[in-house]
Order: structure tokens, then C-alpha cells, then sequence
């Protein structure tokens, strides 16, 4: 039984969002399980160990019809990267 390579679960249009691609967000809210909560174009993502203010990079693990869930690959403070071009070693 072909359907054309398309899930039925994807009757609700196309997301904004793919699987392991890289996305910089802003962490709004936690969830009840304690996830952050992000956007992207209103499409809700649930970020593994995020803190509400926090901007970070994430990667996307698994789309849904309704939210995708993601994790935290970069979610250092800017200030903070600037710390590697100090070698000073004597």
C-alpha cells in the first residue's frame, strides 16, 4: 500500500521546524514536566533543560503534529564565549 511517501499525520501542513536542523530561540516558559518552552512562527518546542529567559541554540530531535521537542547545543550566556582567546601560558 503506497501513499506517495506521505504520513497521514502530516494533514497539518507543513511545520517550521525539521528534525536535527539548528534553531536559535528564546526560552518563554516551562513546561509542566519542567522543559522550556520556545516558538518558532507559533509552533510550540519543547526544550530539554531550558530556563525561561534563556536564549540558546537548539537542535530539533522530533516533530509532531502539534510540538516538536529539541535540545540545548549552545545555550552559553554571550559574555561568556569570549573566554577561549585568552592563552596566556608562561
Amino acid at each position: 500500500m503506497s501513499d506517495g511517501g506521505f504520513r497521514r499525520n502530516d494533514s497539518f501542513g507543513p511545520k517550521p521546524v525539521e528534525t536535527g536542523k539548528e534553531y536559535d530561540v528564546q526560552i518563554t516558559e516551562i513546561s509542566r514536566k519542567g522543559e522550556g518552552i520556545a516558538r518558532i512562527q507559533g509552533f510550540v518546542i519543547f526544550v530539554k533543560d531550558g530556563k525561561v529567559g534563556q536564549n540558546a541554540k537548539i537542535r530539533i530531535t522530533q516533530v509532531g503534529n502539534r510540538f516538536a521537542t529539541a535540545e540545548i547545543i549552545d545555550g552559553q550566556p554571550k559574555e561568556s564565549i569570549t573566554g577561549e582567546a585568552s592563552d596566556q601560558s608562561s
